[in-house]
Parts: C-alpha cells; structure tokens; sequence
C-alpha cells in the first residue's frame, strides 16, 4: 500500500476504525408521525480522528489520517476527504461506513444526535488496520487513536495500538469510551481525553464536585494509566492533570450553537500545539479555545482558525494555573 508522502513537520498520525458521513440540517419542530420539512442538508466527513486531522489542517499543522470505510457511503466519504487535502490512508472493509444524522430544532434550540451503529467489522479487517498502523508508525512522534469501535472490533484495540505506539516510540494519545478507554488505560498512554461522563463511567462514580473530579484525573496520572488526563466539562471548562499538578480552566464566553466536534477539536489543538514545541499548559490553552471555537459554528461545522488564535489570545490572559 502506497502512504502519502509528507513535508517536514512535526508527526502526527490519527487512527479512524469508525468514521461517518455526518449528515444535518435543520426543521422547525421535531415532532412523531409527521413530515418534517428540512433546511438544506451538509454532509461532512466525521469520526474521532478524522476531524482531530481536519481541525490541525485548519490551525496550520498537517497530520496524516488512517481511516477504515468500505461500501457506497464510504466511497462518498472518500471523495468528501479528498476534497478538503487530507493526507490519508484508506483501510478498505467490506461493509458500508456508517452515517451519523444531526437535527437542529429552530424553534427550540435544541439539537437532535442520532449516530448510527457502525458497520461490522471482521477480524481480518481490523488486525490488516493495525499491520497498516504499524507500518505508518510516527516514531518519535504522536499517534491520535479516536473514535468508537465498529462492531467485531475488540475492546482492547485501543490497548493493541497503545502498545504499537509504545514499540515504536511514539506518544499514544486516546479518546474513547466505555470497556475500549478502561483496557487503553490498563496498558498505559500519554494522553487520554475523556469527558466527565466517560471518566465517571471509568471511575464506576459519581464526580459531581471540582474536587472529586480533580483527583480522579489526579488518580489515573499516579497510576501510570496516562502521562496526561485532559478532562473536558462542557460549558463548565476543562481540568489538566500531569505529574506536575492539576489545571483547571473556564471556558471563554461564546455564544453556543452546536457542540458537534467540539471535543475532537479540542484534541487536535492541543496535539497540534505539543508536536509544535509548545508546552502542555499553551496547549491546553489552545485545545480550550478550539473546542469553544467549534461550539460557536453550525451543525457539524469545525472551528476556524482566526476564532481559535483569537480566543487563545483571550484565555492567555485569564488562564489560572493552581497546583495541587
């Protein structure tokens, strides 16, 4: 298999096994046994590491995305990928790649997320995924494993890739849930990004103060799970956990209009900012302020890099560091 070659810049691979055409639009009310007439529809290219890539494409930085699809949608996804020049290597599978539909309620406000069950995936498929991932290793540099996992794909494939990465030398950073996120933790990572429901879910407790949820982010860089815990909390910031303490910062004021990719852009930032030399704290800076960035833009729109560097600019000055 041929891999795209890149320029001279910091490595950064991002691994999809469960990607999505990303499908919205808009009605005036949501109700049942009714047409619903519909806005116009846009369709985009989704998934965890898919829009991690796509978000460090639009901040500057390039990464190359591995991604599996297969069948007519994943064909349409393939053209949409291509359309934006994202470095990629397809990993073909025999089932069709999913669809995750968003509507947005005009009258309401509210949103509607309905994503879609994967296709399944065979053993054959997923173990040639992680050959292709061995050989596309960034050694020295970071590897981007997001996403849900596909039918047929096991729990500890999170686990399997963390191990790949630790082999070969490079950083392993994870944004999964569930059974996936706790065997990636058991094998250890450099990063993982969950939100307080993922880590509440891991933790088998209710994190309901700043306290409690400061000290399980705390817990699991003092177990060894992870180097790093960015732990996001929606419209309640986010909490950075090193061996260097615990950070917690607000989120800047922005008017919220959908909350689609909002996490994979917080990710993408901040890897983006550690490839480029940054420190972790400039990253999570910057991580806060992509993430709120993606918040203020329509359906499954991404963040554009003016609002970032512009609200990065803003958090410079208001960021707290206490230390714990």
């Amino acid at each position: 298999m041929d891999v795209p070659s890149l320029p001279q810049t910091p490595p950064i691979l991002t691994l999809t096994v469960n990607p999505a055409l990303d499908v919205s639009t808009s009605t005036p009310h949501v109700t049942g046994e009714h047409k619903l007439r519909c806005s116009a529809t846009r369709i985009d290219p989704g998934g965890g590491g898919i829009n991690v890539a796509r978000v460090i494409r639009r901040l500057g930085g390039t990464a190359l995305s591995l991604y599996a699809a297969g069948g007519p949608t994943g064909d349409a996804f393939r053209q949409l990928i291509a359309a934006e020049g994202l470095p990629t290597v397809m990993m073909p599978i025999h089932n069709s790649t999913r669809q995750s539909f968003t509507v947005d309620e005009t009258d309401s406000g509210k949103q509607f997320r309905f994503v879609l069950q994967g296709p399944e995936v065979t053993e054959a498929e997923w173990t040639a995924c992680l050959d292709t991932l061995a050989t596309t290793m960034p050694a020295g540099g970071y590897l981007v494993a997001s996403g849900s996992l596909p039918p047929g794909v096991p729990d500890d494939f999170y686990a399997r890739v963390a191990r790949l990465a630790r082999d070969a030398g490079a950083r392993c950073i994870v944004d999964a849930s569930g059974p996936a996120l706790s065997a990636a933790l058991a094998e250890g990572v450099f990063l993982v990004k969950p939100s307080l429901r993922e880590l509440e879910a891991h933790a088998g407790v209710k994190l309901d103060t700043p306290k409690n949820q400061a000290d399980a982010a705390a817990q699991l860089v003092a177990s060894g799970a992870a180097e790093y815990v960015a732990l996001t909390l929606g419209g309640a910031g986010a909490i950075l956990a090193s061996a260097s303490g615990v950070i917690r910062s607000d989120v800047p004021r922005v008017t919220v209009i959908s909350t689609v990719g909002a996490g994979d852009s917080f990710l993408g930032a901040f890897v983006l900012r550690l490839a480029q030399g940054r420190t972790a704290e400039e990253a999570f800076r910057s991580g806060i302020a992509a993430g709120s960035a993606t918040a203020s833009t329509p359906a499954t729109e991404l963040c554009h890099r003016d609002d970032v560097e512009r609200l990065e600019t803003e958090l410079a000055a208001a960021l707290s560091v206490p230390r714990r």
